[in-house]
């Protein structure tokens, strides 16, 4: 049985150094206009690192009329983008922005979790480059971890495409601060 790839991801973790988006850029020479991940803060000091979910039903294989979209068996979807035609149908379609459609080339391209990596056994630049393990892979066909979930606030519906990626709940964020002395 292949293994079915997917992100898990712990916002409780994440402290938004966006190491996740320089270390996807630097391993795929995007250019700068180009994320195909990206770092957004969805409440104070909470942050959401995205990029493709490579998701079950993926609305951009679906939609794409050049056939440019692969599922591979282990559940990457790969886009040749030697067959776009820069239409941007996918980039439309995507609930999660991941197809990103760059105006030099007349293309699109997007995350590709870093398959060339995985296959020689490396985890994907960014889960690599994460400096405090909030953002891992794991192998969708294990028993999932008991206290996952599939959704957490901020991220988009997942009824129609179902995403590869599981989140562990957030928590409230606890605040210290320091009580000032009465010499100062």
């Amino acid at each position: 049985m292949f293994k079915r790839k997917g992100f898990l991801f712990n916002a409780n973790l994440c402290i938004g150094c966006r190491a996740c988006e320089m270390a996807c850029r630097n391993e795929n020479h995007t250019p700068a206009n180009i994320h195909w991940r990206h770092v957004k803060e969805i409440d104070l000091g909470t942050y959401l690192s995205m990029a493709c979910n490579h998701c079950d039903s993926p609305e951009c294989f679906r939609v794409c009329p050049q056939h440019a979209f692969n599922k591979r068996k282990d559940g990457i979807v790969e886009i040749d983008s030697s067959l776009c035609n820069g239409c941007r149908l996918c980039v439309k379609a995507c609930p999660y922005d991941a197809p990103q459609y760059n105006i030099n080339t007349n293309k699109v391209t997007r995350c590709q979790m870093c398959y060339p990596r995985q296959d020689h056994g490396l985890p994907p630049a960014c889960v690599e480059a994460c400096t405090t393990g909030a953002l891992t892979t794991l192998d969708l066909n294990d028993p999932q971890l008991p206290e996952t979930v599939r959704v957490i606030p901020g991220f988009t519906d997942i009824r129609l495409t179902k995403p590869s990626i599981l989140f562990y709940p957030t928590r409230p964020k606890r605040r210290y601060f320091l009580k000032q002395s009465d010499n100062i």
